[in-house]
């Protein structure tokens, strides 16, 4: 992280082409995975003929593939040497992999293909956020998480609206294909990022061994830092089930099922375009205070989002709950990124990169598996009180956050 510069300064030059590069590398590639992934369920079910639990199957594997991977990751990224070429392969890797499925005949090479793709997506991430930390000073750390963030929030609209124009035209096979477009530029944009950090890489060592420095971290109070994230992330609920509750609440108030699946995916899309827009907001509020103001106020919008989700009802609930939800989670990644690149110190940073991955991963699953179970064997809005318990949890701990600078 190089030395802060003057206000004038700062406000001129924090959105270099490398940072900006970064932001279209999300951008890019979660357009090409977003596209595949959306036309996935119907490709293995209705092409393969799998069913739905091969379909979990694959998703489940793939989502704890990529929490283990980010932290192996974070070792690997502390070489700057080596920080460029993980980052660089990691983004083909996933691009490559993901178009591939639109060539297997069989559940199983769809898995392993998902697979890779998940695993290259996990190992890049530590990588990619140290690329971009060494592009950034400490008053800019906020705007450039941000961007990234917004890049892949926009990539999220984006994908879907390509594999739904093109699917038509081309068919699954191909449009899941085609997916290798954005994905290789993608890689390509990370490239340019990289191209530009080399001139600047001032964490990490070329000898620096593959350990998870945990005890470093330990004295450099990490877990201080992670109890919070901990919390958000075991109320962060997947947003299938965000669709999933507002096509109940749409269908309760008199729609007909195949329009409120229609509004509640509509709802959705608007969703991902809210967290565009408040990851930049929260990048501007991190840098002109700190990453806790906008970590609590993720959460702040995630209790009150799952309340509404929990007791609205009609189309007026649907569009505020997605509304609550789409800024808290452009808020709350967007800090907690930040977090790390603050609160640690820059020897031990890639490593701590990687633990956030894996709190990230481990918690997403465990929170919408127990909601799940909520849901089913009690009601939604237990499962949704659950998940507000633990938002409100980490909004109430959030104080425990620390961002030293090193």
């Amino acid at each position: 992280m190089t030395e802060q510069p003057t206000k004038d300064q700062d406000q001129a030059a924090w959105l270099t082409p490398g940072v900006a590069s970064v932001g279209a590398a999300s951008f890019f590639s979660d357009a090409g995975h977003e596209m595949a992934t959306s036309l996935l369920p119907g490709f293995v079910t209705g092409v393969l003929g799998g069913g739905a639990s091969a379909l979990a199957a694959i998703d489940g594997v793939a989502d704890a593939l990529t929490g283990l991977s980010k932290l192996a990751g974070g070792p690997l990224a502390a070489d700057p040497k080596r920080r460029g070429w993980l980052a660089r392969s990691g983004y083909l890797g996933t691009a490559l992999a993901t178009a591939g499925i639109g060539l297997t005949v069989a559940v199983s090479q769809v898995a392993i293909l998902r697979a890779i793709a998940w695993v290259s997506r996990g190992l890049r991430s530590p990588a990619r956020d140290m690329v971009l930390t060494d592009l950034t000073d400490k008053g800019s750390v906020g705007r450039a998480f941000g961007l990234e963030r917004a890049g892949d929030n926009l990539g999220a609209i984006l994908g879907p609206l390509l594999a739904s124009a093109l699917v038509g035209v081309f068919g699954v096979r191909w449009t899941i294909m085609l997916a290798l477009i954005p994905g290789a530029l993608a890689a390509i944009a990370i490239s340019v990022a990289v191209s530009e950090a080399r001139a600047t890489f001032t964490t990490g060592t070329a000898k620096a061994r593959l350990s998870l420095n945990l005890h470093e971290l330990r004295r450099e109070g990490i877990w201080r830092t992670l109890a919070p994230v901990s919390f958000f992330e075991l109320g962060n609920l997947a947003n299938t089930l965000l669709i999933l509750r507002a096509t109940d609440l749409l269908i309760g108030s008199g729609w007909h099922s195949a329009a409120a699946a229609s509004a509640a995916i509509l709802a959705y899309a608007g969703h991902n375009g809210v967290a565009v827009g408040s990851a930049l907001l929260a990048g501007q509020l991190i840098d002109r205070r700190n990453p806790r103001a906008a970590f609590a106020l993720g959460g702040a919008c995630f209790v009150a989002a799952y309340l509404t989700f929990a007791f609205g009802t009609g189309l007026a609930a649907v569009i505020v709950g997605f509304v609550l939800a789409g800024a808290g989670i452009g808020l709350a990644e967007t800090a907690e990124s930040s977090l790390v690149a603050l609160s640690v110190s820059a020897e031990n940073r890639s490593h701590a990169f990687g633990l956030l991955g894996l709190v990230q991963s481990i918690g997403d699953l465990g929170a919408t598996v127990v909601a799940g179970l909520l849901w089913t064997l009690i009601s939604p809005q237990v499962a949704f009180g659950y998940a507000s318990a633990w938002m409100l949890l980490s909004l109430l701990s959030g104080r425990l956050l620390a961002t030293r600078p090193h």
